[in-house]
């Protein structure tokens, strides 16, 4: 009976999530199906684990940083490090689109959203980039690939709930997010250059950078820079942990938002409206995993599927490359959230038998699953992108076909090179 159940609690699962029902629902059917077809005491355990798997205390992380994140951008804080953005690239070929990565990279120390990050920049910065010439395909695509460094980046959420599930250290996870989220960035910004060359793309401007013209952009973002290091730096020197920097960075935020007189009552209570609602997606997303988590457990799913690879592959870094492929195809079709509570369970323990770094191996799973965001057909950073500019999938796609290429450069580059992964951890640690 129990081996009939999971079949029955996966196909149901996967079903309903490509008939696109939401994801909480479709785990929860699926985890239902198996606690009510093996009966007994286990149906009345359903609730229970249900509840128990939002209780996390790391796990509280989640709502505070998304909060600051909210906060930041009702804050003015967004235009400040922009403007800075705008000085520091504005000779590079491609100079809005060059803006839009470079920004990307720095509001993902503040924000921990993609989807809030993708959003926010689809209405600044893909108007203003096809008033100045862009092909507007060309511009939602660069806005969507370099969405994907806001996840890299501290405070990711990816990285809060890789960390609560593996227990393993989310600060250091933390750190090992800037390397991946720089090697990201410079790696769009080679490519954008090229492409903008071809294209005609021309520069914001053509003089040399001045100390006059850098100063006064870097004091207005000076501040809002400083809160990855507070976050890193508190949680490194041990003054708080990584669920207090979340409130940490609340207080931050409100600081800002006051000292620049832009956040007024009404944008906090609109900020906290918007953090009940990204939070509560998410953790209905955590809970209802938790119990299908249970179910794998308890039929020894891991372990077997852990024996089944120790058996089949018999090198570490054939089985990089066997999960890159696998996640590769996975995030196609299901959001990176909802995978990575059902697969890092799975997969977390086959690297350990392996002999995989723990932070190395964070680092793989959370780049690679970022990349589904934007491979079709589900891609979620695809249709916030589009949806908002207005720009066709198809269109989208075929302008993104040197993009993916480089994403899988950089796939194989943090899985077979670990120092990008866990040279600053060792460094910092």
């Amino acid at each position: 009976m129990g081996s009939t159940a999971v079949v029955l609690t996966i196909t149901i699962l996967l079903v309903f999530l490509f008939l696109k029902v939401p994801v909480f629902i479709s785990v929860l059917a699926g985890s239902a199906t198996y606690f009510f077809m093996t009966g007994g005491t286990l149906t009345r355990m359903l609730g229970q684990r249900v509840i128990s798997g939002a209780e996390s205390i790391p796990l509280l992380a989640i709502p505070f940083f998304v909060c600051a994140g909210v906060f930041m951008n009702y804050s003015g804080v967004t235009k400040r490090v922009m403007g800075f953005c705008n000085v520091l690239t504005g000779r590079m070929s491609g100079g809005l689109a060059q803006v839009n990565i470079l920004l990307s990279t720095l509001m993902g120390g503040l924000s921990g959203s993609n989807l809030a990050d993708a959003a926010m920049e689809s209405k600044m910065l893909v108007p203003e980039m096809v008033k100045n010439g862009f092909n507007l395909s060309f511009s939602t695509v660069i806005t969507a690939m370099s969405s994907m460094i806001t996840p890299l980046i501290p405070p990711g959420i990816a990285m809060i709930l890789y960390g609560s599930i593996t227990g393993v250290s989310i600060g250091k996870i933390f750190v090992s997010g800037i390397g991946a989220g720089l090697l990201l960035c410079a790696a769009l910004m080679i490519v954008t250059a090229i492409l903008s060359k071809k294209r005609g793309y021309k520069p914001l401007r053509t003089e040399k950078l001045t100390r006059k013209e850098i100063l006064p952009a870097l004091k207005e973002a000076f501040f809002p820079l400083c809160l990855p290091i507070i976050i890193i730096g508190g949680i490194r020197l041990g003054i708080f942990t990584p669920t207090e920097a979340g409130s940490v960075a609340i207080i931050y935020s409100l600081i800002l938002g006051i000292a620049y007189k832009e956040l007024t009552w009404d944008y906090i209570v609109k900020g906290l409206k918007e953090t009940v609602a990204t939070t509560a997606s998410i953790m209905l997303i955590v809970a209802a995993a938790s119990a299908f988590a249970w179910v794998l457990t308890r039929e020894r799913i891991p372990q077997e599927f852990t024996q089944f690879m120790l058996t089949n592959i018999h090198s570490k870094n054939l089985f990089l490359i066997v999960v890159i492929l696998f996640l590769i195809f996975v995030g196609m079709f299901i959001e990176g959230n909802a995978a990575l509570i059902v697969l890092v369970p799975l997969l977390y323990p086959v690297a350990k038998a392996f002999g995989v770094d723990d932070i190395h191996f964070a680092m793989v799973y959370i780049f690679t699953m970022a990349c589904g965001g934007v491979t079709p057909p589900m891609g979620t950073l695809i249709f916030v992108t589009c949806g908002v500019t207005g720009c066709k999938i198809k269109d989208f796609i075929k302008e993104s076909v040197p993009f993916y290429f480089l994403l899988f450069i950089c796939m194989l580059l943090i899985a077979f090179v670990p120092a990008i992964s866990i040279g600053l951890v060792n460094l910092i640690y």
